[in-house]
């Protein structure tokens, strides 16, 4: 969704890079530029003045005139105020109430994604080691007290729905969503569940009907948390409608639900400005495990293309069996041989990651990769996957030995092509080259040379910024001599700079 704000931010700041000395016109150039994107990007007049208002009041300052690059200080005047715009002031955890159950409303407009992010948020809380019960107090959509239960049998979550609201073109007019909010509670403390997540009703709009449900749902259960989830795409209503539920309902924190979309993306920078609340958690997908918590450090360090390498070794961790990462890093850590059965594994073990566009965004620097990128067909690691279990296990160890027509029974087998098989042949060699300079956490490797992206073009993919298989940074080499040129000299320290913000 941000890809775009990403591609003309780093365009702007490039700008600054051959600069020795910024002058204050340079300031209010580069402020009235970031001004046009993010009003372009839909964020609202309010957070976009107040952020503007800070980039020029810092970069105004004693740092930034005396500093040896200034264009530097420029960058990270920028990402600390991009940060503080994503609320870093206010970041926080989920709060848990000190005797269970920990009772969670969602509020928000009807689309805004409530009853599927109850289902997320029941599987991450259930990861956690909790038990949380789903309860249906949606009484208004159509079959959304269906839509829960199927969530509910998903992530094996009990789902609390009394009643039915309705069904079909059936309505129970007595139903009642405060008096299933009041009862679920009851009913949590008698069978011991330690979560209650209390999904409600929406509208289109914001209107009294529905700030009065909320809020008497609210009084009814008391919850120690009301989330308020919003659309990731609503664009300029974001602020007004967070607001509009702030001093209506009184939400404690803001979810950001679609963020895998292909919007301008403003709400994630309007809404803490709006309600002075914490962004808790952002949906990134459509599947049940597409969801994490919010790291307002994490996201402007993606928004300005320096990636985000720490949620990338925590999805790492969770998807990678750990002992199949040490076997195989004590393989390569003992100079044996990788061959195709390797390679098989570490695509089974990529897959578990989820899409590879979206891994590959949190690298730093692959904003300029992004046609690449973009005309990558995920179906392929599906094809390299039946390419290589068509082949027989001595081809598999020795895939030297894979000529003319083996290749073609293999391209037959697996329903491809004799192109696709020596492409993924070349993927391979390009993979055991990478595997000797270190990897990817938790047994990533380094990502091979996939069919269908322009390897080329990229340049090869980049590494991890000396990560290696424990997540954990390497030794690195030091950096060249600079150039005698001063507008080089500037250029190449700005490179090595960011090349520390990316790896911090």
């Amino acid at each position: 969704m941000l890809e775009s704000l990403t591609s003309r931010f780093t365009d702007v700041l490039k700008s600054l890079r051959t600069k020795g000395v910024i002058s204050e016109k340079d300031v209010a150039k580069t402020a009235a530029e970031l001004r046009t994107i993010l009003l372009d990007a839909d964020v609202s007049l309010e957070a976009v003045d107040s952020f503007t208002t800070r980039v020029k009041q810092a970069a105004l300052g004693q740092e930034v005139s005396k500093a040896l690059n200034p264009a530097q200080q420029i960058l990270k005047i920028v990402q600390n105020e991009l940060e503080v715009t994503l609320g870093k002031d206010v970041q926080r955890k989920l709060h848990f109430a000190k005797v269970p159950p920990t009772v969670i409303m969602l509020a928000g407009l009807q689309g805004s994604g409530k009853t599927t992010f109850a289902g997320k948020l029941a599987l991450h809380l259930k990861n956690t080691g909790q038990t949380p019960l789903l309860v249906a107090a949606d009484l208004q959509r159509p079959n959304a007290v269906s839509q829960l239960e199927t969530l509910g049998e998903q992530v094996n979550v009990p789902v609390y729905a009394p009643e039915r609201g309705v069904e079909g073109r059936f309505f129970q007019r007595k139903a009642s969503p405060v008096r299933v909010a009041r009862d679920a509670i009851r009913f949590a403390r008698e069978k011991q569940y330690s979560i209650v997540i209390i999904d409600t009703a929406g509208r289109l709009g914001v209107d009294t009907e529905l700030i009065k449900e909320a809020r008497d749902i609210k009084n009814a259960s008391n919850p120690d948390e009301v989330l308020f989830v919003i659309d990731a795409m609503i664009g300029q209503d974001a602020a007004a409608t967070a607001r509009a539920f702030n001093e209506g309902v009184g939400i404690t924190g803001v979810v950001l639900s679609k963020l895998d979309g292909d919007a301008r993306g403003g709400a994630a920078l309007s809404v803490v400005s709006a309600t002075n609340k914490p962004i808790l958690f952002a949906s990134t997908g459509e599947k049940l495990e597409d969801m994490s918590e919010f790291h307002a450090e994490r996201m402007a360090s993606r928004i300005l293309d320096l990636g985000d390498i720490l949620s990338l070794i925590e999805q790492a961790e969770k998807a990678f069996d750990e002992d199949k990462a040490e076997a195989f890093a004590s393989k390569i850590a003992d100079g044996n041989k990788i061959d195709l059965n390797d390679f098989l594994e570490q695509l089974i073990e990529v897959k578990k990651l989820g899409s590879i566009k979206g891994i590959m965004g949190m690298l730093p620097g692959m904003n300029k990769y992004k046609s690449a990128l973009d005309n990558f067909d995920e179906r392929e690691i599906l094809h390299m996957q039946a390419m290589i279990q068509s082949m027989t296990p001595y081809e598999r160890e020795n895939p030297k030995e894979l000529n003319g027509s083996r290749k073609l029974r293999v391209a037959k087998g697996s329903g491809t092509s004799v192109t696709k098989v020596n492409k993924l042949l070349d993927g391979f060699k390009q993979m055991q080259k990478m595997m000797r300079g270190g990897g990817l956490p938790a047994g990533m490797g380094q990502m091979p040379g996939l069919p269908g992206m322009d390897m080329g073009a990229m340049g090869g993919l980049p590494s991890m910024g000396g990560f290696n298989a424990k997540g954990k940074k390497g030794k690195r080499k030091k950096s060249k001599n600079r150039s005698g040129n001063p507008a080089k000299r500037a250029q190449e320290s700005t490179d090595e700079t960011l090349t520390k913000l990316r790896n911090r």
